[in-house]
């Protein structure tokens, strides 16, 4: 249920909560026509949330009327102007499901570097959407924050869940109780546990620099690439053998469509109008060696690459150290993190604020 006006002092007002970041086994890319404010995608997508790229959000909602505007800093940097104006859109969502005008101060970090192709905009705008909700006295089930998390990113819904997730396009148009914000027919679930299988996302970092064009107008580049259409009707397939590969923990045919559905991606980012170009020199020289280490060495490991140069080495924990080791010391690699599967959401007391 919705919980109407909070009440209390405004030191009551106030929430923090950490949420995992995730990466994508099956992509999420392109918005349907229509609905690109809503971020309604072209197919579903299925992830792995991490236990060790988060962000942790605090959000104080000034009920005072002292404050003249959202305050917002992200890992030390105050934003202002339009720089701001996604989080300050995605408050006014918050606003409208609570009925309040309230301005609010936000502080963010990150433990990894931002929109740089590690999805900080899903632990982002989940551990927002989570944070605010709370602080406001909404009561939102998991499924309705993950409807409401989508709004700011589209990857945040799957970061609403531990674990294996997938997310459901489920789209039929028209509205979902009468309110948009609410529509419960793209959103996520858990598939399993973050305890069904001990993978590892072993992320190969060429580059921390924020990327040129961000995932979300790079969505709204893909219905111009004459790739686009094939990809969208070779997913259902590639889905069900991902969610079977997954039950079975099997990495041998999880693998090839990481690979696969990443390159469809990249194939389509390349040939958007404008086109992407988000690969670096590092970010080839790391996909080659994956290769070479499978092929001739027998090592267990894929790819997958998100909307940025950087790169995920997919692999069982006991081969982690091994895939750790071995992409560490490639020149081009100036970082390496390394996470297993992690949970949903948390609210703490450790208020950034």
């Amino acid at each position: 249920m919705i919980g109407g006006r909070a009440t209390g002092p405004l030191s009551e007002r106030k929430a923090t909560c950490r949420a995992g970041s995730n990466i994508a086994f099956i992509k999420y890319w392109g918005v349907a026509g229509g609905a690109e404010d809503l971020n309604i995608p072209l197919n579903n997508s299925i992830s792995m949330t991490l236990a060790d790229a988060h962000t942790t959000t605090t959000v104080a909602w000034d009920d005072s009327g002292c404050l003249p505007e959202d305050s917002i800093a992200i890992d030390g940097e105050q934003l202002v102007g339009s720089s701001a104006e996604r989080t300050v859109a995605h408050l006014d969502r918050l606003r409208a499901l609570a009925g309040v005008p309230y301005k609010a101060s936000v502080v963010s970090t990150n433990n990894f570097p931002m929109a740089s192709g590690i999805a900080s905009s899903a632990s982002g705008f989940a551990a927002l959407t989570v944070a605010g909700a709370a602080a406001l006295g909404l009561r939102l089930d998991v499924t309705r924050l993950s409807a409401v998390a989508r709004q700011g990113s589209g990857s945040a819904s799957r970061s609403l869940f531990g674990g294996f997730v997938e997310w459901e396009r489920g789209w039929g148009g028209g509205e979902s109780e009468g309110n948009s914000l609410l529509d419960s027919r793209s959103v996520a679930h858990q598939l399993h546990s973050e305890d069904h299988w001990a993978l590892r996302d072993v992320i190969a970092i060429v580059s921390t620099s924020a990327k040129r064009v961000s995932s979300s107008s790079g969505h709204r580049l893909a219905a111009t690439s004459p790739l686009n259409a094939a990809r969208t009707a070779c997913v259902g397939a590639w889905l069900e053998t991902v969610r079977q590969a997954i039950a079975d923990r099997d990495i041998g045919k999880l693998g090839p469509i990481l690979e696969l559905d990443a390159l469809a991606m990249h194939g389509v980012m390349m040939t958007s109008t404008p086109s992407l170009l988000y690969w670096q020199p590092g970010t080839l020289e790391v996909l080659q060696a994956v290769r070479a280490w499978r092929e001739d060495d027998g090592v267990p490991v894929y790819f997958t690459i998100d909307a940025g140069p950087n790169v995920h080495l997919i692999c069982e924990a006991d081969s982690a150290a091994e895939v750790e080791r071995r992409v560490g010391a490639l020149p081009a690699v100036e970082r390496v993190l390394v996470s297993g599967p992690g949970t949903g959401p948390e609210l703490s007391d450790g208020h950034l604020i």
